[in-house]
């Protein structure tokens, strides 16, 4: 299972920081041979993978984002965190956490996949 929960509104103002929190269920964020990602789904568009965390704790960004985007996690609690700064309209979107096997996904044919959560950026 995949849970997930955001620690903010589902409504950002602009120029804001959204930030979520994914429960992963059912194996460890530290087993090896797989990535835990944060994804999005703007309307109207295909999904954008954002970055994902490995077993070892080591992190990867798609570059077009690395600037706005932390991600980190808690081995104990089995938590990975979305922090995305400077939030515009263009941000909006469903958000999802996921595991697969491969560091960037961009198809819900692969992986597990959380239930996403929308996120509107709006004044």
């Amino acid at each position: 299972q995949v849970q997930l929960q955001e620690s903010c509104p589902g409504l950002v103002q602009p120029s804001q920081t959204l930030s979520l929190t994914c429960t992963f269920s059912g194996d460890s964020i530290s087993t090896e041979g797989y990535y835990w990602s944060w994804v999005r789904l703007p309307p109207g568009k295909g999904l954008e993978w954002m970055g994902a965390i490995d077993h070892r704790g080591s992190i990867y960004y798609t570059p077009s984002l690395k600037s706005r985007t932390s991600i980190s996690r808690d081995t104990t609690k089995n938590h990975i965190t979305l922090q995305l700064s400077s939030v515009t309209p263009e941000d909006t979107a469903v958000y999802y956490c996921a595991r697969a096997a491969q560091v960037e996904i961009s198809s819900f044919q692969f992986g597990w996949w959380g239930q996403g959560t929308q996120v509107t950026v709006s004044s």
